[in-house]
Order: structure tokens, then sequence, then C-alpha cells
């Protein structure tokens, strides 16, 4: 009987432990479970983003050299042009009564301000070569500095940047003058025939406009036959594969941009982005209405391609890209996920995860982006921190990863 007693009591003291713990258990506080994220070094970069969209660099509206009836024009957008080649548009009398004096007069000195126009793209054109030929001396005496140890990368970044804007205006000084010559060679074939002054001479003669440039056509702006009056606007054109994007951005985020800033463009249509590099920040701003109804002063940045045309043949004139300009750049700095950063007390904090607990640290942060934070101080490398807190943690909250 005293055995059985024994093992009575014995059992009884068991289930009051099992009971006891059990107990204890369920009140022990259970690990809050959270994302985790690390302090790591790495790249960081501080990107300008907005949406903009592309243009032709250089384009031309042809219009008619004088009045007379214009027979009509067959050639339809996208169709190629070939400089000198592709015939436009035909022009033939209209009422010989127009052909007067006046009329030889005003078509005399369309060609002497023609003329003019060709000679003032001359100095121009100079200008521009002189200037490539300087930035290329530079770029050769900055490599030759680079290989002796004088020079650092970033100086021949900035100096390749000079002289690929330098080579940019060069052509484009030679785009006017060839566009002021075509001027004047349609001035002076149109002088003869406003000096006719019979019916029979007049309607012998009409005027062939042909393209000045090579391209292709971007709008028939006057498709149709019949009666146009000098200047009037018959096509424009342009070369669809020499681009540049246009951005507006906030003008407290144009003045963190430099020309020569480093720019991907993404979201054009394909996954893979499009290098491209800040060529110009336009000096003076312009007023625009959000979609909110905000008025906000924007800045337009143009930004030249640097990767080739053949990488993006399928973008055209006028198409929407999403513009990322780069206006800070580091390659190590020790940084944290931008997600584990919240005001605490004033501070910018985090929640460190330091045996199983968590552990408020105030820190002080750098630059940051969208996504990611330099840290000052505050923080060692390969640290744990907690990513999106929620209102369940708190210093000294047992935590375990979700």
């Amino acid at each position: 009987m005293a055995g059985v007693r024994v093992t009575r009591r014995v059992l009884q003291v068991g289930v009051g432990l099992l009971v006891a713990a059990a107990i204890a258990y369920a009140l022990w506080p259970q690990p809050v479970p959270a994302d985790f994220g690390r302090v790591v070094r790495g790249p960081l970069d501080v990107v300008v983003e907005e949406e903009g969209k592309t243009r032709i660099r250089e384009r031309y509206i042809v219009s008619a050299p004088l009045a007379g009836r214009m027979q009509r024009i067959t050639l339809k957008a996208g169709d190629p042009v070939v400089a000198g080649k592709t015939l436009l548009a035909t022009i033939e009398p209209g009422d010989p009564a127009l052909l007067d004096a006046r009329a030889v007069a005003e078509a005399d000195a369309k060609v002497k301000a023609a003329t003019a126009a060709v000679e003032q793209t001359e100095p121009q054109l100079e200008q521009a070569k002189v200037a490539l030929d300087f930035a290329q001396s530079q770029y050769k005496r900055i490599k030759q500095q680079i290989e002796r140890n004088v020079s650092t990368q970033e100086d021949l970044e900035r100096v390749e940047m000079l002289v690929r804007s330098r080579s940019e205006e060069l052509r484009s000084a030679q785009f006017a003058r060839q566009i002021a010559q075509f001027e004047l060679e349609l001035a002076k074939a149109a002088l003869p025939k406003s000096a006719a002054t019979s019916d029979s001479i007049a309607t012998q003669w009409r005027v062939e406009i042909h393209s000045p440039i090579d391209g292709r056509v971007l709008r028939v702006l006057h498709e149709s036959a019949g009666i146009v009056t000098p200047a009037t606007q018959l096509l424009e054109l342009g070369d669809p594969t020499d681009l540049e994007i246009e951005v507006d951005v906030l003008s407290s985020d144009a003045v963190k941009v430099e020309p020569g800033a480093r720019t991907l463009l993404v979201h054009w249509g394909r996954d893979e982005p499009i290098e491209g590099r800040v060529r110009l920040v336009e000096p003076s701003a312009f007023t625009k209405i959000s979609a909110l109804g905000v008025e906000e002063q924007r800045v337009n940045v143009i930004i030249d391609f640097t990767d080739p045309a053949a990488k993006r043949e399928s973008l055209g004139d006028a198409y929407r890209v999403e513009a990322r300009i780069v206006v800070w750049h580091a390659d190590a700095v020790l940084k944290v996920p931008g997600s584990a950063l919240f005001r605490h007390e004033e501070k910018w904090s985090v929640y460190e995860v330091v045996a199983g607990l968590a552990r408020l640290r105030p820190v002080e942060i750098g630059h940051r982006n969208d996504l990611e934070a330099e840290i000052l101080s505050g923080l060692a490398e390969n640290a744990v921190v907690i990513l999106h807190p929620s209102d369940r943690i708190t210093d000294g909250t047992r935590v375990e990863a979700r």
C-alpha cells in the first residue's frame, strides 16, 4: 500500500509540473515574426526620376519659296528622302499678273537674305571646329596623364563628355550651313521665275523642290494641290535615328543635375535600359500645373543617348520614356535598406537584431534614394536590422525571421 501511495504522489507531482510548464509556456512572450535585412557596403546612386519624351535633334520645315500653283504632294509620313535627289513638291505659275516688279524685288531680297545667312554660318562652323579640336587635344592630354597617374578617371569622363558635346555642336553647325545653302539655292531658283513677263514664258517654268537632308518625312503639312503663297509650310523632315530626350524636372531637382550626369532610360517598351548622358540643363524654368492642380516650376533637361542606335531601333519621335538621372554616386558606402529607417524622438533610428532581441539604434544617415540610405554612424557592417518594424516591436522585444 505504501508503494501505491508513493506512485500516486509521484504521478500527481508530475502532472502538476506538466500543467505548470504548459501555463508558463503559454504566458511566455512569443517572438514577433519580422523581415530582416543586413547592413552592407556597396555602390549607391541618388537619382532624379521623371518622365520625358524623345525628340528629333534637328528637324526641317520645307516651305514654298514663292507663290504659285502647287501639285499634290504624294509623299507620306515615314517615306525616306535623300538630299538633293528626292522630289518633295512642284510649284507651277499661278496668275501671271503676280509676276510683277514687286515680286521680282521680293525674290531678289530673299536671295540676298539667304546669301547673308550662308555667310553667317561660316564663323559658327569654324568656331565649332576649333572647339572640337581643343576638346580632342584635352582628351589626349588627360589620357596621357592617367597613364602617368597624374589625372583621375573622373577627369577623363568629363573631357569625354566635352568631346561628345563639341562634336554635336559641330554637327549642328554643319547642318545649319547645309540648310542655309539649300535656302539660297531655292531663292536663286525662284528669282528668274519671278522675272517672267509674258504668259507664254510663265507657263513654261516650274520650281521643283528637292530634299535638303537625308532622313524621312515626319509630317505632310500641305498635301492637296492648289495655290500656295510664299512661306507656306509644306513638309517637315528629320532623321528619326538622331534622337535626344527632353525631361522636365522640378527646379529644386534641376539644381542638383550637372551636364555629363549618367542617365538610365527605363520603361520605354523593353526590359533592357538605355544609357544616356545629360547634355544641357536649360537656364530658364516654366510653370506647369501638376495632376493635383498644383503650380510647379519645371526645368527642361536635355539628354543624349550614349548607347548605339541599333539598341533603340524601335524608338521614334515624341515617344515616352522614364529617365533616372544620377545626381550622386559612390562605389563603396555603408548602406541600409530604407524600409528599416523610422523617426524616433526626431532622430533616424533602426531596430538592430542582437541575440534574437530588437535593440533600438539611433543612426546618422547621409545620401539616400528610394531603396537604400547611407549610414554615417550608429551601425556596423553586416549588422542585421528589422525591415518595416510594426508597433508590436519595441526595444527588447524578442523577434524571429518571418
